[in-house]
């Protein structure tokens, strides 16, 4: 947004910074503590909270930040934040009720501990932005709700790939196209893929095994194009989507042309991928228009003669874009990504190799399942298991490679804030919740 870079300097310039608390220090969140302190006037990282002291340390001083101040109660963060002294703490619980902040950021990439957190700022009347599409693709239209009844703002990020495409959906909604697809480039898809295999990629990035797993087996991709279909009212095309793959280097405007058009250009619109295409990893939305005078003046504009158009971005920059959807939400109360309604489309999770009776599920980006998207009638019809929820999971039955688990599959384990999550959103919006996000994503379209 334009607006953001004059509204956050007039912030600076009176001397009235937003005040962002930070969950998390890992390999992303690093990266926003720099950007934020050399690159964004008019915002401040007061605080972080993370389960190792010291590797929130690590950030501020890497950001070129003065040397935090170990916080260890609300008095001790007011009067940190009151002096403008950076702070760090172990309790996450201390960010979400303190008084000088204004956001939470949540980058922990869990999906339980993300959980409890994400629910204590709603309660705790602050804006959220998350960047975590795991737990919003499992539990965010009821995180959702929760900040809507509580007036605070619930948004997912500028940067990864799903606020990215929301942006070029909107965009492309403004000039009065009628977007059918959001897509997402990748490079590569595998869902075998585990952390052995993805070793040596994550060692030279710096990065966690399990973390560049759920990229290459598929689950990343799946969790972001559900959180995509959820704030537009589309679905998907098939169980896992179509997801052709191409030459390398195949220009997206030549590759779209593998996406089946007679599934998606008539309805809802679907959410999907393409393999290969380039410019990756951006993003692009297929559109069409009625009006022949406006089809002549596409095609004039180099965007061909239609029926569809391919708009594209031709890369998402992650935490560079991350303070532009703090800013957002807490000067416009604008959400870059969030869901609209009730679930659209779900993450549900898929046996990677043969799995015997009594395992124990080990979760996201890791050696036993992998995600794939689905409609959400079908998950609540079929009582899928979704990928959110799978892990620490035991199995009661033996489970085939490939097959998508069930619930009467598994044991949940006791006691669980996911668990009652996902029971909450499940009693919130029941049957028929498809059909009312359907009619929302066509009123957004026109």
């Amino acid at each position: 947004m334009i607006l953001v870079d004059r509204a956050l300097a007039e912030r600076e310039a009176r001397g009235e910074p937003i005040r962002v608390g930070m969950i998390g220090a890992g390999f992303m969140g690093r990266g926003i503590a720099l950007q934020i302190a050399t690159a964004v006037p008019g915002m401040r990282l007061s605080a972080i909270a993370n389960r190792t002291l010291e590797t929130a340390r690590r950030a501020y001083l890497e950001a070129g930040e003065a040397e935090p101040r170990r916080v260890d109660d609300a008095t001790g963060l007011d009067a940190a934040i009151a002096a403008g002294r950076p702070a760090i703490t172990e309790d996450w619980r201390l960010l979400c009720s303190a008084h000088g902040i204004d956001v939470i950021l949540e980058v922990t990439g869990s999906i339980h501990y993300a959980a409890d957190a994400v629910c204590a700022a709603i309660t705790g009347g602050k804006h959220v932005v998350l960047m975590n599409a795991e737990l919003d693709g499992t539990v965010g239209p009821l995180l959702k709700s929760r900040a809507d009844r509580a007036g605070v703002v619930y948004s997912n990020v500028d940067g990864d790939q799903p606020g990215v495409q929301m942006n070029l959906y909107r965009f492309v909604c403004g000039i009065g196209v009628r977007p059918v697809l959001c897509g997402n480039i990748k490079g590569l898809h595998d869902p075998y893929r585990n952390p052995t295999t993805q070793e040596e990629f994550a060692r030279k990035w710096r990065q966690q095994a399990h973390m560049v797993t759920s990229f290459a087996d598929g689950t990343k991709i799946s969790f972001e194009q559900a959180i995509v279909a959820n704030a537009t009212g589309m679905h998907v095309g098939q169980r896992g989507m179509f997801g052709p793959a191409v030459a390398p280097g195949t220009p997206i405007r030549e590759a779209v042309g593998e996406l089946p058009a007679a599934n998606f250009i008539d309805g809802p619109g679907i959410v999907d991928y393409v393999v290969g295409a380039e410019p990756g990893p951006g993003v692009f939305v297929l559109g069409t228009i009625d009006h022949p005078t406006q089809r002549r003046y596409l095609d004039l504009y180099k965007l061909g003669k239609g029926p569809l158009y391919c708009f594209y971005t031709p890369y998402h920059l992650c935490h560079f874009e991350v303070p532009t959807t703090i800013a957002r939400a807490v000067l416009f109360e604008d959400a870059a990504i969030a869901p609209e309604g009730p679930p659209m489309v779900e993450v549900v999770a898929a046996a990677k190799t043969d799995l015997q009776a009594g395992a124990v599920l080990d979760g996201i980006g890791y050696y036993m399942t992998y995600g794939l998207c689905e409609n959400a009638d079908v998950v609540r019809r079929d009582r899928l298991l979704p990928m959110g929820i799978a892990g620490g999971c035991r199995l009661r039955r033996d489970v085939g490679r490939d097959t998508v688990l069930r619930y009467g599959d598994v044991e949940l384990p006791a006691g669980r804030t996911i668990d009652r999550l996902r029971r909450e959103q499940d009693q919130l919006f029941g049957a028929g919740g498809e059909g009312r996000a359907r009619e929302h994503g066509a009123a957004l379209t026109g």
